[in-house]
């Protein structure tokens, strides 16, 4: 309940009911905050509600900090002054200094400390909203960073996940931006996303992934885990000396070739999409060195690999044609591929999604590509299919934050840097391997080992199959005699029907004649019966 109380001083104190204005339920949310806006309010008409916004998560904490830079993924769906004021939360959070270190190691390990680590700081070298880092040195002189959990952080985490699960729903069901956005569903997102962070065993298995995949590259480099001192809530791995990506004095001190960096960091994204399909999906620049071993050809260093993106084998293909398309301006065969993989509805109208994709398109190829920011075309095609009824795709949403974070970083670098004519070469490429008969080869040589697997079964699948065309062969001519006894039936009950007519109108008629009419009032009623029901079989028999 004081949770909720401070969530509600908070919203008064920014005004932030302004966001529903001329919402449905707008006012009985206004008579809810009221009595926090008194003495409380700040920014008036001096600030944007997008700034007091921002400004309102930074105040109610880490968990809606990290919320918020969620949220700011969504450009889809956001207003891109509200993305853009929501990607600035900065995560600056105070470190713990209760329980110790020491106390969260030794707990986590079952060992002393002094058996593991010849230093150990006390002080935290980074801290943020769900762990913080410390620097230490393994007995051999090795130096190591040792992250660690929040301790209590699960419980708050629970409690905020619960209330912002209740205001999603009160938001989506009574406003129409609610609807748009959705913001249950990414709620929802958050909530394995934040989940997973809080497993370090889960983040040490995707840091040693993505080492495994750029193991000997000159293009990026990932830290070494030191497994036997990783637990659930601990994580060991080497230390890394590297220059931020955002300090540019330093980059250009260094001798670093910027334009070399800035295409480098756009080529490792698309290998990690296209070639590994596993990408680092949290690329902000706290998270990227670079290292001042080869300033010609310089090197990446990438840290905090708890997001991991990965795509289906057909949302990846699926991909990479758009984008093809999309270079190519190929409109009609854009929106064929949403239908086709489903990412919209199979009725949508194709010539109607051509026209929309074309509209949204063609002013922007008016630019120099220079100047075409590939990641915000994205956001502008998703927004477009969005409505067509395109389904959220969680994959290609990290996808996209992905791609927006690689290219500000690239044109941050280097602002003369041309993603399109970096990428189109990948893709080109990509593609002719992709139709490539060894590649094609080299598929059916990967699943040989399955179908093998797979003979001992053969006959006893044929059998079943066999087995199974029999029933349905049994079936559907038990269905055919029922259909034709049906018909039988039917055609039997027109006979009658017909017949039984003819009777009644040779008896009417014949009652009409005097002579007819005598001899029929004479004749017993049982033997008129018997005589138009002989007259009936023999009519019917023909």
């Amino acid at each position: 309940m004081s949770r909720l109380l401070k969530i509600l001083r908070v919203i008064g104190k920014y005004r932030l009911d302004e966001f529903l204005d001329g919402q449905p339920g707008a006012v009985w949310i206004r008579i809810l905050i009221f009595p926090f806006r008194f003495g409380s309010s700040v920014g008036g008409n001096s600030e944007s509600r997008n700034r007091r916004l921002r400004k309102a998560m930074e105040e109610l904490g880490p968990i809606y900090i990290k919320f918020g830079q969620l949220l700011s993924t969504r450009r889809d769906f956001l207003e891109t002054e509200l993305a853009d004021e929501l990607q600035s939360l900065q995560d600056n959070v105070p470190p713990f200094t209760s329980p110790s270190i020491e106390s969260i190691v030794e707990d986590a390990l079952g060992i002393k400390c002094q058996k593991i680590f010849k230093q150990l700081d006390q002080e935290s070298f980074a801290s943020a909203s769900v762990a913080q880092v410390h620097t230490a040195q393994l007995l051999d002189g090795e130096e190591v960073v040792v992250k660690v959990i929040r301790p209590g952080i699960e419980k708050t985490i629970s409690q905020d996940i619960r209330l912002l699960k209740w205001v999603a729903e009160i938001v989506e069901s009574y406003s129409s931006i609610g609807k748009r956005l959705r913001p249950i569903e990414v709620v929802n997102d958050y909530e394995k996303i934040i989940l997973g962070e809080l497993d370090l065993q889960a983040e040490a298995a995707n840091t040693s992934q993505l080492r495994k995949n750029f193991e000997n590259s000159s293009d990026l480099y990932v830290p070494k885990v030191y497994w036997d001192f990783t637990r659930k809530n601990v994580l060991v791995m080497e230390r890394i000396h590297g220059i931020p990506v955002t300090d540019l004095d330093q980059l250009k001190k260094s001798k670093v070739d910027l334009k070399k960096l800035a295409e480098t960091g756009v080529d490792t994204f698309f290998t990690q999409v296209f070639e590994h399909n596993f990408f680092h999906a949290d690329m902000h620049p706290g998270n990227i060195f670079v290292s001042r071993d080869n300033p010609d050809n310089p090197q990446y260093i990438a840290i905090d690999c708890a997001i991991i993106g990965s795509l289906s084998d057909d949302d990846q293909e699926y991909l990479a044609k758009n984008l093809l398309a999309i270079f190519k301006r190929d409109y009609r065969r854009v929106a064929e591929l949403h239908v086709e993989c489903g990412w919209v509805p199979k009725d949508t109208r194709i010539h109607e999604f051509e026209s929309a994709m074309r509209t949204v398109c063609e002013p922007i190829f008016e630019k120099p590509l220079k100047d075409i920011s590939f990641g915000q075309l994205l956001v502008q095609l998703f927004r477009t299919a969005g409505r067509f009824n395109m389904e959220v795709q969680p994959s290609l949403v990290l996808l996209q934050k992905t791609l927006l974070n690689i290219e500000g970083l690239g044109r941050q670098l280097y602002p003369e840097l041309d993603l399109w004519q970096t990428a189109l070469p990948y893709l080109e490429h990509w593609n002719t391997k992709r139709l490539n008969p060894f590649t094609l080869l080299s598929k059916i040589q990967e699943n040989i080992p399955n179908w093998i697997d797979q003979l001992p079964h053969l006959p006893l699948l044929v059998i079943k199959a066999i087995e199974q065309s029999t029933q349905l062969d049994a079936v559907n001519e038990s269905i055919q005699q029922q259909q034709r006894a049906k018909a039988e039936s039917k055609k039997r009950e027109i006979q009658r029907a017909r017949i039984g007519g003819i009777v009644a109108l040779i008896l009417a008629g014949a009652s009409l004649f005097p002579p007819f009419s005598n001899l029929i009032a004479n004749v017993p009623v049982v033997t008129l019966g018997l005589g138009a029901a002989g007259l009936y079989f023999l009519c019917f028999k023909r």
